[in-house]
C-alpha cells in the first residue's frame, strides 16, 4: 500500500524513541517498496534510518533537539512559518484540525494539528491525490526547512525532499546550499521566505 510510506515518513520525522527504533526494519521495508520515491531518494532515506539506529538513544535524541526544537527555519510546526506567533496561526490550527474531524480523525496527545509527523499521519490514510494536493499547498515551507537542514548537512532532509517529489516539485539542489555549522536560530535571518501557501482552491482547506 503507498499511503504506509507517509507513516514510515511520519515516524522518521517524529521525536526518536525506543520504540521507533525498534521499528526503523520496518521502516526501511516500506520505504524501499514504495512506488513513489526514486532510488536515489531511497538510498538517501536508507542513510538516515541506519543513523537513526546507530549509537545510543540519548544522542540521537539529543540531535534531533538540536535540530528541529532551536530556531524557527527547522520547526516542523507548518504553521510557525507561515504565521509566527500571531492569531492567525490559532485560526489555521482551527481549520486544520476541523479538517481531519470532517475526514473522521481526532487528535489524542499532545501534538499540535500542523505539526509535519501528524499531517503525514493524516495522510497516510488519504487517497494519494489529497496527500499531493497538500503537499503541494506546502512545498515552499518544505523547501525552506530541507534547505536548512542541507545547510546543517542533515540526513533528516532525505525525508523533505522526497515529500517534495511526490508532491509534483523539484527537490532542491543540494550543490546550491552552502553548509554552515551555525545555530538553527540564525538560519532563520538566512532561509527567512514569504508566506508559502497558496490561496485555496474550491472548498478544501488548506493546511
Amino acid at each position: 500500500m503507498p499511503m504506509i510510506l507517509f507513516k514510515a515518513f511520519s515516524a522518521l520525522l517524529s521525536y526518536p524513541t525506543a520504540d521507533m527504533r525498534a521499528a526503523l526494519n520496518e521502516i526501511a521495508g516500506a520505504v524501499e517498496a514504495s512506488p513513489l520515491i526514486s532510488t536515489g531518494e531511497k538510498r538517501e532515506l536508507g542513510a538516515l534510518v541506519r543513523e537513526l539506529g546507530e549509537g545510543d538513544l540519548l544522542t540521537v535524541e539529543s540531535r534531533y533537539v538540536d535540530l528541529f526544537d532551536r530556531g524557527r527555519s527547522l520547526s516542523l510546526h507548518l504553521f510557525e512559518h507561515l504565521h509566527g506567533e500571531s492569531r492567525d496561526r490559532g485560526a489555521a490550527m482551527v481549520e486544520l484540525k476541523n479538517l481531519y474531524e470532517a475526514a473522521g480523525f481526532e487528535l489524542i496527545g499532545h501534538e499540535l494539528p500542523d505539526y509535519l509527523p501528524v499531517v503525514l499521519e493524516y495522510l497516510s490514510c488519504r487517497d494519494l491525490k489529497e496527500a499531493r494536493d497538500m503537499l503541494a499547498d506546502c512545498a515552499h515551507i518544505l523547501a525552506a526547512i530541507t534547505r536548512s537542514l542541507i545547510a546543517r548537512q542533515s540526513r533528516y532532509a532525505a525525508v523533505l525532499q522526497a515529500l517534495l517529489v511526490i508532491a509534483g516539485e523539484k527537490p532542491v539542489n543540494a550543490a546550491e546550499i552552502k553548509p554552515v555549522k551555525e545555530h538553527p536560530a540564525a538560519l532563520d535571518r538566512d532561509w527567512a521566505e514569504q508566506p508559502a501557501f497558496a490561496e485555496p482552491a474550491g472548498d478544501r482547506p488548506k493546511l
